[in-house]
Order: structure tokens, then C-alpha cells, then sequence
């Protein structure tokens, strides 16, 4: 075989783009990885944009990846080390209370439970609703999702199968994918500090307030998840999230696969309505008879393929995959700690291990997200810190910290026009940081410097059309068979030879790997 011609060719190497590449190249695939950065990893990756820091750019925390691909990979012995946080999360309250969620159930309780004793009463019972409906969903993140419209065998019997997993929670689980998370967290919690805190499940990464209805499942997906067995726990990984991917990236090379960097792809090449090569923005190419991308569906059909190869049908439907935004990440260099009000201290401790949430109401939500509806970056943003550098300490220099801020909501295109300048950036910041002194009055003070990322900068840096993490939001018609479309929720596309394997399809998004792993098998299945 030409040293430029493979078996396969994967476009991107973002983690679901590098566990394809990992499961072909395990299959004896002669695999090439393109990737447009120079470094691997997406937007899972470390990056030092600080000197002497490891700073986990976009993805901060994990729970998600599939612990069959954690085994497949020997994950653990390249590096892979899961740092489960305790407590969990930590709300600060203005009035000096605050709440904490440990892994000792008793202790949480007890923290609910100096708001109100019904609400610490019920949690033991909602917790484990979302752990029965988890172990009736969970075989779906690891095979294709049924298709009811389908007369193929194989959907038949999975569409059997699922359903007579649904029918014990069939009630459950169509309000966990109808409802907003308002709605299903009223159902169950009177005191608004554990309302709110629960709410931000339910719309983090999602271009929606918590009465937005679909908001439920956002939720739900966030606790689909475990570590250390426990469901629903968030860890760092040692070393930050680039760990993961460098693990995977170092597989595929042990199995004699290639990865290219600075590899911008231009075209996705195609005769007769056969992928036929992959040309680079710099003019070279490779060919392949199967080419996998780990872009987003729009990014991939609407900017790499030529639409006379496209019906006018099937370009319509991919431009209507919404894929809206809110995000900003901002990654802040400090030389100590926030002392809260609420727990003074700056020094580690345990109000500094988990997320940090600094919001007190639902309706702070909901007046956060209209604001961005309207086009107007929210004026008292909802803020979650994270500071892994406390747990693990191979990420910051000495006496220093790296704090991790997922801020919501900036939307992508400003009701003004303009767009997002340095300025309107250290704005945001600024709004952000005011919230986070409200709540830790030295914050100002220990900040030495900060990375912000507006969902137009997620775009530019990683390729995420619409700044949107997910590769396309997680609403009821763009999940399962209709994730992305009807037309490419299995894995192939309209173009022989080109698959869709990144987080736009199922199961969606999130460091998971499931749709990595998916359409590697798919492809598989198919043959070279």
C-alpha cells in the first residue's frame, strides 16, 4: 500500500476520534489521525497557557468515559488516574450558610437538612430514582439507539429489548425527557440552595434556562456517570484531562498507527459518490476507502464536502441541527485560594476540593439566561469553579493554583452586532469575577492571570460550530435515532466510505468515547 493511502482516515483528534482510530488500528486497520491543532486531544486536552501550569483548557472534570474503553486501552497503566473529589461540591450562601455533598450519604443528608428535613428526607428517594432509570439507560450509551421507524431486524430486536428495559420506569423516564429540570426538581425539593444546585445539571453547556423544557435529561445525562463505582461522581484526572488523550494517542501509534498535527483539512474528497481522499489546506492529501470524522455534522457536511455531492433535502436538515451556545470557559492563574465568607479559609480545605457553585436561586438561572436570549451576555453570569490544582498538585507551580471557571451565559452572536472584542471579553470576566467576590472577598486580589473563551473563541480553537460543547444540543429531537438527523444516527452518512464518529452522535456528548467506539464497530462491521 502508498505511504498515503490507509484503510481508514480519521479527521480530528479529539478523544472519539482517537478511540476509533484505536479500536481500527487494534483490528490490524492501516489508520492515519488528522489533526488540525498542534497538539492531540481536542478539547480534552492540558495545555500549559501558563508558565509552569497544566491547565485542562475546555473538558476539566470526568465521569462519563465508558470504563469498557478505560479497559480496552489500558488507560490505567498509560497515566490514567481518577482523583474522586470529597465532598463533591461545595454552595456558598450571601447570608453565610452554605451546603456540602460528601460521599457519606449521612453527611449530606445532614447538610440538606439545615435547609429543610423534607428535602434531606426525599433525596435518598430521588437519588435513587436516577439510579434505577441509569441502570435501565446505561446499555444504550454502549450500542446504536433503536430506531422505531426501522423494519431491519436488528433495530426490531433492540427496539424489543429497550422497551422491556423502559417499562418498569416507563412513567420516570418519559418525564426525565420531557420536563425541564425546574419541573422535575420542584417535584421533589422545597429549599431553593438544593433547587438551584441541582439545577445547574440541568443546563450546563446547554443554550437553555432550567424551566426550558428537555432540561431534565440534561440532568439526567450528567449523572449517567460513576467513579470509583459510586454513579453520578465527578473526579480530575491526574495530570489534567490531556491525560486521557495522550493514553489514547500513544495506543495508536503502538499499534502502528499514524497522527499528524497542523494537519488542516479542507476537503473531504469525493467520486461517484465515494469518499475518495483527504486534502489539506496546505495541498496535501491522503487517500482511503473509509474516511471517519470526529467533526461536528455541520462542520463536516457544510465546510469539507462539495453540496452537488448533497440533496438540497439533506443539507437543509444538517443545517438545522442547533448547535447555540452560552458557554465561556475562563482558566485563571492564582497565587492562593478564595476564602469564602461562608467558610473563611485560604488555606486547602474542603470547601475547596469539588465544583463551587455560586448560585442561590433558580430564578438567578432564568434572569442569567434571558438576558443571553435576548442577545446580552448575562449581567450577573452563573459561575462554577472548579480548583483541581488543591487535589492534585502536579498542576501548578509551588504556592499556586489553577482555577477552572465554567461561566453561563455569553451568547455567540451579540444583539448589537459587534463582535466579541478584548474588551467585551474583559467585561465578562469582570462580571464574573464580581459574582465570585461576592461570595470570597480576596478573589480580586490572588488572580495573577486568565484565559477567557467565548463561544466564539470554543469555535475558532477547537472546531465546535456555534461554540456548542456538545456537537449539538441535547434536546429530545436530537438524541437517540435523531441524533444528529434521522438520516445519520447510524454512524454512515450519504457519501460511501464517510462516517460521522464525534459527540453529534449517539450518544451524544460529554468525554463519554461511546460514539467513538460506536462507529468504529459500525465500520467494522462494514469492512474495509
Amino acid at each position: 500500500m502508498p505511504a498515503d493511502t490507509f484503510d481508514a482516515i480519521v479527521i480530528g483528534a479529539g478523544h472519539n476520534g482517537l478511540i476509533s482510530a484505536g479500536y481500527l488500528v487494534r483490528a490490524g486497520w492501516k489508520v492515519l489521525v488528522l489533526e488540525r491543532r498542534d497538539v492531540v486531544g481536542g478539547a480534552c486536552v492540558t495545555e500549559e497557557i501558563f508558565p509552569g501550569y497544566k491547565v485542562s483548557t475546555a473538558a476539566y472534570v470526568n465521569s462519563l468515559l465508558r470504563p469498557e474503553i478505560i479497559e480496552d486501552f489500558d488507560l490505567k497503566r498509560r497515566g490514567y488516574e481518577l482523583l474522586v473529589r470529597n465532598p463533591s461540591s461545595f454552595s456558598p450562601l450571601r447570608d453565610g450558610r452554605h451546603q456540602m455533598f460528601w460521599a457519606d450519604q449521612k453527611k449530606t443528608y445532614d447538610e440538606i437538612a439545615k435547609f429543610s428535613r423534607q428535602d434531606a428526607e426525599r433525596y435518598g428517594e430521588y437519588e435513587a430514582e436516577l439510579e434505577r432509570i441509569a441502570t435501565i439507560m446505561e446499555p444504550m450509551l454502549m450500542e446504536p439507539a433503536p430506531d422505531p421507524t426501522s423494519n431491519k431486524l436488528g433495530d426490531l430486536w433492540r427496539l424489543l429489548r429497550t422497551g422491556m428495559r423502559f417499562r418498569s420506569e416507563v412513567e420516570s423516564i418519559v418525564r426525565l425527557f420531557s420536563m425541564s429540570a425546574a419541573d422535575y426538581i420542584e417535584r421533589w425539593f422545597e429549599s431553593e440552595p438544593l433547587k438551584a444546585r441541582l439545577a445547574t445539571d440541568g443546563v450546563i453547556g446547554a443554550w437553555a434556562g432550567p424551566r426550558t423544557p428537555g432540561t431534565a435529561y440534561v440532568l439526567f445525562h450528567h449523572v449517567m456517570g460513576q467513579a470509583d463505582g459510586q454513579r453520578g461522581v465527578w473526579g480530575y484526572i491526574r495530570g489534567g484531562m490531556g491525560t486521557i488523550t495522550r493514553g489514547l494517542a500513544d495506543f495508536v501509534t503502538e499499534h502502528g498507527g499514524k497522527i499528524i498535527t497542523n494537519a488542516d483539512v479542507s476537503l473531504i474528497d469525493v467520486k461517484a459518490d465515494r469518499v475518495q481522499k483527504v486534502v489539506l489546506a496546505d495541498g496535501r492529501e491522503f487517500k482511503a476507502r473509509v474516511v471517519l470524522s470526529n467533526l461536528d455534522p455541520r462542520r463536516t457536511f457544510l465546510k469539507l464536502i462539495d453540496p452537488k455531492y448533497l440533496s438540497e433535502k439533506f443539507i437543509r436538515d444538517v443545517e438545522g441541527i442547533r448547535c447555540r451556545s452560552g458557554v465561556v470557559k475562563i482558566n485563571v492563574a492564582t497565587h492562593g485560594l478564595p476564602s469564602f465568607s461562608a467558610m473563611p479559609g485560604d488555606t486547602a480545605g474542603p470547601q475547596h476540593r469539588g465544583t463551587i457553585h455560586f448560585t442561590e436561586t433558580m430564578e438567578e438561572i432564568d434572569v442569567a439566561f434571558e438576558e443571553a436570549r435576548r442577545g446580552y451576555p448575562s449581567t450577573r453570569p452563573i459561575v462554577e469553579m472548579c480548583i483541581p490544582s488543591v487535589v492534585d498538585e502536579t498542576l501548578a507551580p509551588p504556592g499556586k493554583h489553577f482555577v477552572s471557571l465554567f461561566v453561563q451565559y455569553a451568547p455567540y452572536t451579540r444583539a448589537d452586532g459587534q463582535a466579541w472584542t478584548k474588551q467585551h471579553k474583559d467585561d465578562f470576566v469582570k462580571s464574573a469575577f464580581n459574582v465570585i467576590s461576592e461570595y470570597a472577598p480576596n478573589w480580586n486580589d490572588i488572580v495573577d492571570d486568565y484565559l477567557v473563551l467565548t463561544p466564539v473563541d470554543l469555535e475558532e480553537r477547537f472546531g465546535m460550530t456555534g461554540g456548542n460543547i456538545f456537537h449539538g444540543e441535547m434536546t429530545l429531537d436530537q438524541l437517540a435515532f435523531l441524533r444528529p438527523t434521522h438520516s445519520l444516527s447510524k454512524y454512515s452518512t450519504p457519501i460511501d466510505g464517510l462516517y460521522l464518529c464525534g459527540s453529534g452522535v449517539h450518544p451524544g456528548g460529554g468525554v463519554m468515547g461511546s460514539p467513538g467506539y460506536l462507529a468504529a464497530h459500525h465500520v467494522l462491521r462494514r469492512g474495509r
